[in-house]
C-alpha cells in the first residue's frame, strides 16, 4: 500500500530553449531533483525539477521544467520513505510534460530516462545496516 496519495500538481514553471539549425546529432543529458516540504503530520508537498539539455551544446537545446504536487500522508513513516513515494507519483508528470512541449514544438519527443530513486545511495535504506556488517566484517 503507497503511504502518500496525490491530492494534485502544478507546473509551477516551464522553460524551453530550441536553437536547434538543420540536423544535428544532439548528445542528451538530464538532470532530476526532488524535495519535500512537510506541512501538516498528514500533508505534505513535492517539489521536482527535471532539465534536459545537449551535453555538448546546452544552449541549443534546453527544457527545464519543475512541478510541485500536493500529498496526503497515508501512513506515517520515516520521511526518507515519504520522499521516494512522492517522486515516484510525480515524476511520470514532469515526464510527460518535457516529451509534450518536445513533441509539439516541432522537434523528435523528448523522453526522459526513468530514475530509479532507490537504488540511489541516499535512498537505499539498507545502507546503514550493510555498514554495520562491514564494520564488523560480516560482508
Amino acid at each position: 500500500m503507497a503511504n502518500v496519495q496525490m491530492k494534485n500538481y502544478k507546473v509551477k514553471s516551464l522553460e524551453f530553449h530550441n536553437e536547434i539549425q538543420g540536423k544535428v546529432q544532439l548528445k542528451l543529458s538530464n538532470k532530476v531533483s526532488h524535495n519535500v516540504r512537510y506541512m501538516k503530520p498528514d500533508l505534505c508537498e513535492g517539489t521536482m525539477t527535471v532539465e534536459v539539455f545537449d551535453k555538448e551544446r546546452p544552449d541549443v537545446l534546453n527544457i527545464k521544467t519543475t512541478v510541485v504536487g500536493l500529498f496526503q500522508i497515508k501512513k506515517q513513516v520515516e520521511k526518507e520513505f515519504l520522499h521516494v513515494d512522492t517522486f515516484k507519483e510525480l515524476f511520470p508528470f514532469a515526464k510527460a510534460l518535457v516529451t509534450t512541449v518536445s513533441a509539439n514544438a516541432g522537434i523528435p519527443p523528448i523522453i526522459v530516462q526513468d530514475v530509479d530513486i532507490e537504488s540511489q545511495e541516499i535512498y537505499r535504506f539498507d545502507l546503514p545496516a550493510r555498514k554495520k556488517k562491514e564494520d564488523e566484517g560480516d560482508v
